[in-house]
C-alpha cells in the first residue's frame, strides 16, 4: 500500500541545503507539511522562505528549528518543539551529514570522531526521538541518508565510509524491529551529488580518489530528492537514483571484488605518474 503524503508531517534534519532541502521541496509540492532542522538559523530561514509559497495549496506548514545533531539533547528538544507546532512526525528523513576525505595517515583522530558523530550518531539520535511516538501510533516512516560509500569502501574515505556503513547496519537491523509496528524504514544511497557538501569535499579529496571517480558527472540534488520521495511513497527499503548505485545495492557482495581491482589499478596509475613527475622535478 502506497504512503500518502498530503497533510503528513515530515521532519528533515540537514534540511536547509543540499539533498535535505531538495527533498523538502518535492514533499511540499506533494502536499506534505515539512519541518527543517539545521545548525544555521539564517540558512533555515532562507530555506523556509523558498518553501512557503509552495505550501499554500493544501494549507501546509513549513517550520524550522536549530539544533546540532551531534548533541542528543538538542535534537530531542528540536523535534519535540516541531511536533508541538505541527503535530506528530509521520516521516523522518535524516539528511544531516558531513564528509572529510584525505589520506588515512594525514587525518587527525578528531576527523574520525566527527564523521561518526555527525553521520551515525546524528542519525541515531533523530530516530530515537521519533520512534516511541511512531510505535504508539503504529504509523510512521524513517529514511536515513547513507551513501554509495556505505556500500563499498573508497580510497580517501576511511573516516567517512565507516560511518555510512554504520548507518546501513543500523537501518537493516532496525527494519526488522519496526516492521510489527507498521513503521517503514528506508535507506538512501546517493552517489556524488551536486551539493555544497561535495564542493567542500573536493578541496581535501586525494588525487587517487579523484581518479577513481573518473569523469562521472554528479547527479543533482533534485534527482536524488525525487528518488527519495518515490521510495517513501512505494515503501522501498533501498533507495537509489542512478543505475550504478542500484547495481551496487543488488550486487555489492559480487561487484565489490571487481571494483576493488579497478580502484587498485587507478591508484597504481596515479602513484606511477606522481613518481615520474617527482623524478622530473628532482632532475631539473
Amino acid at each position: 500500500m502506497a504512503v500518502r503524503l498530503v497533510n503528513r508531517h515530515v521532519i528533515i534534519t540537514g534540511g536547509s541545503s543540499g539533498i535535505g532541502l531538495a527533498t523538502a521541496r518535492q514533499l511540499v509540492i506533494r502536499g506534505a507539511s515539512v519541518s527543517l532542522i539545521a545548525r544555521n538559523r539564517a540558512g533555515l530561514a532562507e530555506a523556509a522562505e523558498l518553501l512557503r509559497p509552495l505550501a499554500r495549496k493544501h494549507g501546509q506548514r513549513v517550520e524550522i528549528a536549530t539544533a546540532d545533531v551531534t548533541r542528543q539533547s538538542d535534537i530531542q528538544q528540536a523535534i519535540g518543539d516541531l511536533i508541538n507546532r505541527s503535530g506528530p512526525c509521520d516521516v523522518l528523513i535524516t539528511s544531516a551529514g558531513a564528509s572529510h576525505p584525505g589520506y588515512f595517515e594525514h587525518l587527525d583522530d578528531a576527523i574520525f570522531r566527527e564523521m561518526m558523530e555527525v553521520n551515525y550518531f546524528g542519525t541515531l539520535y533523530a530516530i530515537r526521538a521519533v520512534v516511541p511516538q511512531m510505535i504508539a501510533r503504529r504509523l510512521g516512516a524513517v529514511v536515513a541518508i547513507s551513501s554509495v560509500a556505505g556500500l563499498i569502501g573508497v580510497f580517501g574515505y576511511t573516516a567517512y565510509a565507516p560511518a555510512k556503513f554504520a548507518v546501513r547496519g543500523l537501518m537493516e537491523s532496525l527494519r526488522q524491529e519496526m516492521k510489527p509496528y507498521n513503521i517503514t524504514l528506508s535507506i538512501a544511497y546517493p552517489p556524488d551529488t551536486d551539493t555544497p557538501q561535495l564542493a567542500y569535499e573536493r578541496q581535501f579529496k586525494p588525487q587517487e580518489a579523484t581518479r577513481i571517480s573518473g569523469t562521472i558527472k554528479p547527479i543533482s540534488a533534485e534527482q536524488m530528492a525525487r528518488s527519495i520521495v518515490r521510495g517513501i511513497i512505494k515503501r522501498r527499503f533501498a533507495i537509489t537514483a542512478d543505475t550504478q548505485s542500484a547495481m551496487l545495492v543488488r550486487l555489492s557482495g559480487v561487484v565489490a571484488p571487481v571494483l576493488n581491482h579497478m580502484f587498485d589499478r587507478s591508484v597504481r596509475q596515479v602513484r606511477r605518474e606522481r613518481e615520474i613527475s617527482e623524478g622530473h622535478s628532482l632532475s631539473s
